[in-house]
């Protein structure tokens, strides 16, 4: 999800791409950027510009149960509430976070702070230890959980909460996580023990009580809430997967649990109060030597190995593999290096344990993690409910974030229970809905409809499939990428984040980019352009030129009947992201203002109390103008616009003609900038307090562009924030942190109105 880096140079890890199968291509034309940038398409069309709409304050407010708007303030707002009311911000590339007039922050947490009273106070200077008791790196998806005054589960409480939050990844170059050492740590192989050992346990989860003293939020630290969840934690395998041969290691024979949870990014809520977490760029951590494809005698593991981003021969992003002989530095090493049948003697086996939905009860520490295989493995971000409707089924819509991949759907056997909502033993809710049902995969068609195909070992797709043979369900569900290949699914720009319209239950995905969407598909890893994913351009960032789909786009999905357990789907295209100065009939077909321009959407949310989409982008393409950004969008409905008609001239001369369907433009009214971040950020995470009044929102790793030589010279990092805010150690010269921040409105109304 972030713009983060690689050994020997920094590139996107989620740009990469591993589907090399042929299967057809959903790309939105990426939006062009003219003017002082510059644009060059490779062929035009015309049509109609479709319309982007807004929807009522009313309709929008009180759509959700837990919706707390009603309730009385404690400070007067305005006597008439308008959504989206605040004067929107302009593009800025200062090292601060920027909000629109009458409004406030203040920072929560930030990587290193202590979440024990024995922590001592995090020093930012590369000496700090004891990274298991103190918050992660990358700040990323996270949700709010409220308590009561008793410290028991609350839908109501707007002053007492828990906030369970990902820690995603940290900001690296040549192997090490250089801000976190004092010296920026080794480049080279071996890592030291000591270095790897910090650098760890900053990925995973975290669980911390907040609460509101003195009218402002503050985290308790040493409250006995307080948790966390790294690659080390024990973690329990659930759904049909567990106990599988697939799984079986040398850590665990019997294939039922493994070791952590890595490189989380985005999130969902349960509707009975548990945390879903989702492991994103997970293979790269792990390395797998030359030769052993020969070692594994070319089985089909090595098929599976491959879609997933791990051919013989690849190093790992920070070779914790070379720590030392211990089992916890082992197991990153994926090889057949043992002489058992079945793996339980080594860790061939071990990234078929990376890649899943987890899910977590934050109001209980004594109940262990649990991975969701049935939904599943990808690069997984977020995890959006349907609405629940009692007797029928649950619905949970998940994107695989990659070049040219998938979107998903789960659908549960059992039905909705509303006594499900207030259970004591979450997970076994969990186990009712996530362990049993069926797992869908998108396709997209030229017409502005959609099928759900069922990945089933009972489909003859996948029965007839010979590159993988498929043994049973369990097989299926560790290898969904390669179902998905099976069946035929639309190749994607890149599914980040989705989530639900409470108002009317369409479902929105962020397509974030996608470098690999072509006219011409010149290799197996290109995708053409198609009605879903329709743009390709070339985008000038100073003497740089980006094509494809450069800028991303957020498709919306409208279930036939509006029924969960649909097959078929109609879809639009709800925003093009794109410079508001490039061509509106080719790149900015939604006809973007400079109040409203943004590119490579990524983390997206309802709020719950207003029903305002916000979209918060991850952008490597507009950073020469602009840091990354929120805005604040008034959802449509599905077919509010018109078709627009797009051609491109190929390789050999003829045109290719792609029709697709966007959504009503945005007005001034329906679509603004909210927030723009500190410099070299990524915007990411978002919830709120139920009345709507308190939001939080993550600033992830800024000043990721610092070099690791420049370690010495604060003067050189690109980011010195939140020190530069006054939060925490080192000051105006401090090591730049990733941070959770607090937002209100300075008359006490709600967020965004």
């Amino acid at each position: 999800m972030s713009n983060r880096s690689k050994f020997p140079t920094k590139i996107d890890l989620d740009d990469i791409g591993y589907n090399t199968s042929d299967n057809p291509s959903f790309t939105n034309i990426l939006e062009t950027r003219l003017s002082r940038r510059g644009f060059v398409l490779g062929g035009v069309g015309s049509g109609a510009l479709a319309l982007f709409g807004g929807v009522s304050i009313a309709t929008l407010s009180g759509c959700n149960s837990d919706d707390d708007s009603s309730s009385t303030p404690t400070t007067p707002t305005a006597p008439t509430e308008k959504l989206l009311g605040f004067t929107a911000i302009a593009k800025s590339l200062a090292d601060m976070v920027v909000l629109p007039a009458g409004y406030t922050y203040s920072v929560l947490c930030a990587l290193g702070d202590p979440l024990s009273a024995s922590t001592p106070a995090y020093k930012n200077d590369g000496s700090d230890t004891d990274f298991d008791n103190r918050f992660g790196d990358h700040h990323d998806g996270m949700e709010y959980f409220g308590l009561d005054a008793s410290g028991k589960p609350s839908t109501t409480s707007t002053d007492r909460a828990l906030i369970a939050m990902n820690h995603e990844a940290t900001t690296d170059e040549k192997l090490s996580s250089f801000f976190l050492h004092t010296n920026g740590g080794t480049s080279t192989l071996p890592r030291p023990a000591s270095e790897v050992d910090k650098e760890v346990p900053i990925h995973g989860i975290a669980v911390v009580e907040v609460s509101k003293a003195s009218g402002s939020f503050k985290y308790v630290q040493n409250s006995s809430f307080n948790r966390r969840i790294t690659p080390l934690t024990p973690v329990e395998i659930h759904g049909p997967a567990r106990g599988n041969a697939l799984l079986k290691t040398k850590y665990s024979t019997d294939g039922t649990t493994t070791r952590g949870t890595l490189n989380n990014c985005g999130t969902g809520r349960t509707p009975w109060g548990t945390l879903l977490s989702g492991e994103e760029n997970w293979s790269g951590y792990f390395t797998r030597p030359t030769g052993d494809d020969a070692a594994r005698g070319n089985d089909k593991s090595v098929t599976s190995l491959k879609r997933y981003g791990r051919s013989e021969g690849a190093a790992s992003r920070h070779g914790w593999e070379s720590a030392g002989s211990e089992d916890k530095y082992a197991r990153w090493i994926n090889a057949k290096t043992g002489t058992s049948v079945d793996g339980t003697d080594d860790y061939r086996n071990e990234l078929n344990g990376m890649g899943y939905i987890v899910e977590l009860d934050p109001y209980d520490k004594t109940k262990a993690v649990r991975k969701r295989t049935a939904l599943g493995r990808f690069a997984h971000e977020s995890a959006a409910f349907s609405r629940q409707v009692v007797g029928k089924p649950l619905a949970v819509y998940q994107g695989d974030d990659a070049r040219n991949e998938y979107i998903y759907k789960w659908v549960s056997t059992a039905t909705w229970s509303a006594a499900d909502a207030n259970a004591t033993d979450r997970l076994a809710v969990g186990d009712k809905y996530l362990n049993d049902g069926k797992l869908y995969v998108a396709r997209f068609n030229a017409d502005g409809t959609g099928n759900w195909v069922e990945l089933s070992i009972t489909n003859p797709a996948l029965t007839a499939y010979t590159t993988y043979p498929f043994a049973d369900q369990a097989d299926v569900s560790v290898n969904s990428r390669v179902a998905g290949d099976a069946v035929g699914a639309t190749k994607m720009d890149r599914p980040e984040w989705c989530a639900v319209n409470p108002a009317n239950g369409e479902i929105y995905f962020t397509l974030t980019n996608n470098s690999n969407r072509k006219v011409d598909a010149t290799s197996s890893s290109h995708a053409v352009v198609d009605s879903a994913n329709p743009r390709y351009y070339t985008d000038v960032k100073g003497t740089t030129n980006q094509t494809g789909n450069p800028n991303g786009h957020i498709i919306r999905i409208a279930e036939t009947n509006g029924e969960t357990a649909a097959i078929t789907f109609k879809w639009d295209v709800f925003l093009f992201g794109a410079e508001s100065t490039a061509d509106g009939t080719k790149v900015n077909i939604s006809g973007l203002t400079a109040d409203q321009d943004f590119s490579s959407p990524d983390g997206l949310a309802f709020a719950p109390s207003t029903g305002i989409c916000w979209i918060q982008t991850d952008d490597g393409a507009y950073t020469d103008v602009t840091n990354c950004m929120m805005l604040a969008a008034l959802p449509g409905l599905v077919g509010d616009g018109s078709k627009v008609s797009l051609s491109y001239t190929k390789a050999d001369g003829t045109q290719l003609a792609v029709n697709t369907y966007a959504g009503k433009k945005p007005t001034a009214d329906t679509l603004k900038r909210f927030l723009v971040g500190s410099a070299a950020c990524e915007i990411t995470g978002m919830c709120e307090t139920p009345d709507g009044k308190t939001m939080f929102v993550n600033i992830q790793h800024p000043g990721e562009t610092t070099k690791m030589a420049d370690i010495a010279d604060p003067t050189k990092y690109t980011s010195h924030w939140p020190g530069n805010f006054g939060y925490g150690a080192g000051g105006a010269n401090a090591r730049p942190r990733s941070a959770t921040i607090v937002i209100t409105k300075t008359n006490g109304g709600r967020i965004g109105t």
